[in-house]
């Protein structure tokens, strides 16, 4: 359950007394790790629970001796001196060691005889013409279009683009913009730039023209990739035409952009705003065609070394006040960490048959980590779908399983309880027998959404792996891996090899099992930030200035996240401390409502934040999104005996001091572009606030908040 990266030195604080977080949610269920012969895996990289345990212990025991081993499994041109330099914060792993995270993902794979093996599974939105070969009884007439990228294929592309990028001026040290659709030109921009030692700054094809505006000044870039257009539920996302905004107020402001590259997509522009290459456009940008640009260029280019700590990427996360921050990772302990991490979660083994599907954009960490480099680091094809998972219906998502025999499959709560909305059948008309493991990340999945999850996709034979981490961590912190570890609805479990996780009070002291505090990470880790571009002060406050060792007063992360670990030592994540609620002077999780509210039938998805009350100082607003399908089943209407029913419902499943004062229906709930509910802006909702004063460059449809008020009225 990746959480949102926010400003964890703004975030409240967590209460007098011991500093814990009440925790009422009960939760019996368990699932024991499958079999491995019997889920047709072949062997689990860790097989049981004493393997686990003893290989936690000792990357704890001896972390150089566990992170230098596990670095050994990458290609490097020089090797390092020393794995780590700690002074705290600040971190710099494998010293002296130079490598490429280009020829880590490609070359090498290639160089050992792999090079027709497939990288890439793309698969566009669009549906083409009908085809007499669609699969019998499908829903679909026509076949989407499908492309099969090998490594050999990348290796030539990558090359072609490093070489365009470079006849732009583009050298190591730079950072180059990509703003694109999920088209493999995505991932070939990206690791080109890997390839020239340049680092790429990724943002989500869905953001605005300010939004790439901010972005684009922050890193100083001066070349941006694009496209002329994506798709997205059939209509197409003008991309060309936002940079191009974007560029001519940079320009206005004093900084120029001085080449964009444009892959030709969607070909929707009038013949009369079309470009020749090289020709100057908005902003006084030279503007390229990528099959002119890319095509033409040789498809030489070696792979340039570059040090440990040169800086792979810049990833834009909105903190919950002031502009994006610009979190650094840089490409040794990235490489190692995210490497590491998605072997062992998702058990990947190179020519096992195994097909990897993450649905997070690139856009996003998941992306970069479990679509792009952890993936193809362990030589698995990983598979990239362009659009939205319901066009042209809500069954697309199962049909791109069947179609490609995924796997391994990792998408968000939000997208599950989506699912568990559009119904059970939908699904159960798709040959989902390929899968072997599921895994979620986004936020804390409610136990009931997780159970569905592996009912309905799962067939109550894969396991769930409840992946908690954030950008700022490169990679997951903990997760259950699938041979070794038994999962509980709505745990993420135990901690990762290497990591020392702990839930603590403000003063640092860790809390006694059951008992909420805050979620923090006590030693440091290769996949782990190294600032937040261009302000310190941001970097050192927001995620070392706020607990400490209260020994030696050595920084702990704090990643802004509530928590608590039970007696079993697995940890349930409670939600942002910012989120907490504080009612007659308890403070509670916003997950463990919202669980209680999703496990009634009728509930699709609920979120749930506090409202001033005069007596309790606040009071719990429940936001709840019902199932048609059981409305209509049941014969009820969405009224003022079924809030009362759902708010005696919590009571009864968290306690009375849970149940909600208010519950609003609404159609959709107010969602940043990667799925995450955007509880600040419900919080100004319930507390009747005329005024959006909320960061909302990340809203995906501000429509909804519009819905919402006018619902109220």
């Amino acid at each position: 359950m990746t959480t949102p990266s926010g400003a964890a030195g703004e975030a409240g604080g967590v209460g007098g007394g011991s500093g814990g977080i009440d925790s009422t949610l009960v939760e019996n269920r368990r699932f024991e790790p499958p079999d491995a012969g019997a889920l047709g895996v072949g062997r689990w990289h860790v097989g049981s629970a004493e393997e686990y345990r003893r290989l936690h212990e000792e990357s704890l025991a001896d972390p150089e001796g566990f992170w230098g081993k596990e670095a050994g499994r990458l290609a490097w041109f020089r090797g390092w001196e020393k794995v780590l330099e700690w002074e705290a914060p600040d971190a710099r792993w494998f010293v002296g060691g130079t490598l490429n995270a280009c020829y880590n993902c490609v070359d090498r794979h290639v160089q050992a005889g792999h090079g027709e093996d497939v990288a890439i599974i793309w698969e566009g939105e669009p549906v083409g013409p009908v085809t007499s070969h669609a699969s019998p009884g499908s829903k679909y007439a026509a076949e989407p279009e499908v492309r099969r990228v090998t490594y050999r294929e990348l290796q030539e592309q990558t090359s072609r683009c490093a070489n365009a990028l470079r006849s732009m001026g583009v050298k190591k040290g730079d950072v180059v913009t990509i703003y694109m659709p999920m088209v493999p030109e995505l991932a070939v921009a990206v690791l080109a730039c890997a390839r020239l030692g340049a680092a790429h700054s990724v943002i989500f094809g869905g953001f605005a023209p300010h939004a790439i505006k901010e972005r684009v000044a922050d890193a100083g870039s001066r070349v941006i990739v694009t496209a002329d257009g994506g798709y997205r539920r059939g209509e197409v996302v003008p991309l060309q035409k936002n940079v191009e905004e974007a560029a001519s107020a940079l320009s206005g402001e004093g900084h120029r952009v001085e080449h964009v590259l444009v892959l030709k997509r969607t070909g929707h522009e009038l013949p009369s705003r079309r470009f020749n290459t090289g020709s100057v456009g908005a902003g006084g940008a030279v503007y390229h065609w990528w099959h002119e640009a890319v095509g033409g260029a040789s498809d030489a280019c070696p792979c340039v070394e570059v040090g440990s700590e040169d800086m792979l990427f810049l990833l834009y996360t909105s903190g919950s006040t002031g502009k994006p921050k610009g979190i650094v990772h840089t490409t040794g302990g990235y490489l190692v960490y995210a490497g590491m991490t998605a072997r062992l979660t998702f058990n990947l083994m190179p020519d096992a048959g195994q097909v990897f599907w993450c649905t997070a954009d690139v856009g996003w960490i998941t992306g970069h980590s479990y679509v792009v480099y952890g993936v193809m680091m362990n030589r698995v094809p990983t598979v990239m779908y362009e659009g939205a998972p319901n066009f042209p219906g809500n069954d697309r998502f199962w049909s791109v399983i069947a179609r490609h025999r995924v796997t391994h499959f990792y998408t968000a709560p939000t997208a599950i309880r989506t699912f568990m909305k559009w119904g059970d059948d939908l699904p159960a008309k798709h040959d989902l027998s390929s899968l072997r493991i599921l895994g979620t990340v986004g936020e804390p999945i409610n136990p009931e959404a997780w159970v569905w999850y592996r009912r309905h996709i799962g067939w109550d034979r894969c396991p769930v792996v409840d992946t908690y981490w954030q950008t700022e961590t490169g990679g997951h912190v903990c997760t259950p891996l699938p041979g070794a570890v038994a999962t509980k609805p709505g745990s993420c479990t135990v901690p990762m090899p290497g990591i020392d996780a702990a839930v603590v009070n403000e003063r640092g002291e860790e809390m006694p099992a059951g008992r909420g505090g805050l979620f923090v990470i006590r030693r440091p880790w290769p996949g782990m930030l190294r600032g937040v571009h261009g302000n310190r002060e941001r970097f050192v406050s927001n995620y070392w200035g706020r607990v400490k060792d209260p020994a030696t007063g050595e920084p702990y992360y704090f990643s802004a996240d509530g928590a608590r670990r039970d007696a079993d030592g697995y940890f349930w994540v409670q939600g942002r401390i910012d989120d907490v609620i504080k009612v007659s002077g308890h403070l509670l999780g916003t997950m463990e409502v919202e669980s209680a509210l999703v496990s009634h039938p009728g509930v699709a998805e609920a979120a749930v934040v506090g409202m001033p009350h005069e007596i309790k100082g606040s009071a719990i607003c429940a936001f709840v999104t019902l199932k048609p399908a059981w409305l209509r089943s049941e014969g009820r209407e969405p009224g003022e005996s079924l809030k009362k029913e759902l708010a005696s419902h919590v009571a009864r499943e968290v306690g009375a001091l849970a149940r909600p004062d208010q519950v609003r229906f609404a159609e959709a709930l107010p969602k940043t572009r990667s799925g995450k509910i955007m509880r600040r802006l419900l919080r100004d909702v319930a507390a009747g606030v005329e005024k959006i004063t909320q960061d909302t460059t990340t809203l995906e449809d501000f429509s909804v908040v519009s819905r919402l008020r006018e619902d109220e009225d």
